[in-house]
């Protein structure tokens, strides 16, 4: 249902990738040029940018009737900062000034101030006495701020132009924690979405933070076996397999796990997901330690190299299991060699047995079980692990020495992210020349540069749809430890460094858990 707007009404404005921000219909600044298409729209200032986009009417919402609703919409700083702004505003507007001030009419302004000035004249003429004497106290209490005591003729010429050229009275400005227009708005005609936007000029990139809020991981529907799954046939170990970690990859290995009849006990930071797991057959340990115990061979897929040493020199770790001797720990995080040796060199002090088995693939490979397995290290474990490989992955690879699966992770994340960054700004640079992004990805898909992931995430990047399937902080962590692999290989590494720096900028507006993907933001701004 449309609603009829008016000049000053409260709104929330909705812009294409963006979360619904507080507003007011206002009037357009001078360099806001109008869209073509310019019906059913309306200039918004957005609170807490101080800036100023055209809207479609149908984006638009009053903003008290739909409070309520669109409060809890984003969680960010950024975004409580404006709500506090426009809640500010409605209690009392005198202290934001005029918001509409650009739209003076810089004849009526040195008009007005002609009157203002002949009046403080005629002030001071009155206030002399007829025998010279000096004001009395009340005449001079009538005004708190000082006379301008000069004529008309000598007053300072003041240069007449373009509305465009003469700037309004300047009004006092709340500080804003935004420093870039939220104006990603792809309208309905094909130009440039950057003629409809209106920057600040003392915006600073490196201090804008993320205003899109990341959508909620679907729930893993645990008894739903993948067609993928039915396929392989897979005959399951005897053995008994742990596994440590249930987060966006874990949870999928561990599903095809179970689907395919292995017996598995689990543990994770949180409890709370251990419970799904136990419904459908998983045993849940209290400790990586009772994991280890009960377990034949122990996977382990945790965040970062930190994590992995956690789960083996932490408290209640692997090693504090009172005898490793026979068993198998297989490490699939994403570690650098010498994290890898660290942890070889303790598991093997006590008995036990190591593999390195590094994967590729994003949380749909996962749940698919078409993920890529690069192992390294005990040649009989790998052998001991081919039915869980087959579960969770299309196939696997053994590599040799312990420290060759990590390194050859390194080496395909550098060639993802370098590829992943190229095609964030390969789109940025089309939306900017005016060309249809959904276009350019059309043709890439016919071009020898063509590849499913790339065209997956493309399609991610002008959706703005960044629902985690590959963290984007896991992307720059891997990058980081290819900088590290080269640096101790003395090998260059200019285009990763750059990579690198783009990943960790998209992080720092805000997007570390949001998909890779959503490193198109820091591209596009």
């Amino acid at each position: 249902m449309s609603i009829e707007l008016k000049l000053g009404d409260l709104v929330w404005a909705k812009m294409k990738g963006f979360s619904p921000w507080p507003g007011r219909v206002a009037i357009p600044t001078p360099e806001l040029k109008p869209p073509k298409k310019a019906n059913n729209m309306q200039c918004i200032y957005f609170f807490g940018t101080n800036n100023y986009a055209w809207i479609e009417e149908h984006n638009i919402k009053p903003y008290q009737e739909h409070k309520d609703q669109l409060i809890k919409s984003c969680k960010t700083a950024a975004f409580k900062e404006a709500v506090n702004q426009i809640e500010e505003y409605i209690e009392n507007p005198e202290k934001f000034g005029d918001l509409d001030d650009h739209a003076r009419n810089p004849e009526e302004e040195f008009d007005k101030l002609k009157d203002v000035m002949d009046e403080d004249s005629s002030e001071d003429k009155e206030e002399k006495t007829e025998d010279g004497a000096a004001p009395t106290p009340e005449i001079k209490k009538k005004s708190s701020t000082p006379k301008i005591r000069l004529g008309i003729s000598k007053v300072k010429p003041i240069k007449r132009s373009s509305s465009a050229g003469l700037k309004a009275t300047p009004r006092k400005r709340m500080k804003s924690h935004l420093s870039r227009s939220y104006t990603d708005s792809d309208m309905a005609n094909d130009k440039p979405s950057m003629l409809n936007h209106s920057f600040s000029k003392k915006s600073s990139l490196l201090q804008r933070p993320s205003n899109i809020l990341r959508p909620d991981t679907p729930p893993l529907d645990l008894e739903n076996v993948s067609e993928t799954l039915l396929e392989k046939n897979i005959k399951a170990s005897e053995m008994k397999f742990g596994f440590l970690g249930l987060g966006i990859m874990g949870s999928g290995i561990v599903k095809n796990l179970l689907n395919s009849g292995h017996k598995v006990v689990v543990w994770n930071r949180t409890g709370a997901k251990c419970k799904d797991f136990e419904k459908v057959g998983a045993t849940i340990a209290v400790t990586p330690c009772d994991v280890v115990e009960e377990a034949d061979i122990t996977f382990s897929c945790v965040a970062d190299p930190q994590a992995a040493k956690e789960m083996v020199f932490g408290n209640c770790g692997v090693l504090h299991c009172p005898s490793l001797e026979g068993k198998g720990y297989v490490e699939m995080t994403s570690i650098d060699a010498d994290t890898s040796h660290d942890i070889v060199e303790a598991i093997s002090g006590k008995g036990g047995r190591y593999l390195e088995a590094q994967i590729q693939g994003s949380k749909t490979q996962a749940e698919e079980g078409t993920l890529i397995v690069l192992a390294a290290g005990d040649r009989a474990l790998f052998d001991d692990c081919q039915s869980c490989f087959k579960a969770m992955s299309k196939n696997s690879f053994y590599l040799g020495d312990i420290g060759n699966a990590s390194k050859m992770n390194s080496v395909l994340q550098v060639v993802g992210g370098v590829s992943l960054a190229a095609l964030a700004e390969g789109l940025a640079l089309a939306d900017r020349a005016g060309l249809s992004q959904a276009d350019l990805l059309d043709v890439l898909a016919l071009t020898p540069l063509a590849s499913p992931h790339l065209i997956l995430k493309g399609r991610a990047m002008i959706e703005s749809s960044y629902s985690t399937h590959q963290p984007l902080t896991h992307m720059q962590k891997d990058l980081k430890l290819a900088l590290a692999l080269g640096d101790a290989l003395e090998q260059s590494l200019p285009l990763t460094a750059t990579t690198n720096e783009i990943f960790k900028h998209a992080k720092r507006l805000g997007y570390a858990n949001h998909d890779v993907a959503a490193v198109y933001i820091r591209a596009r701004f």
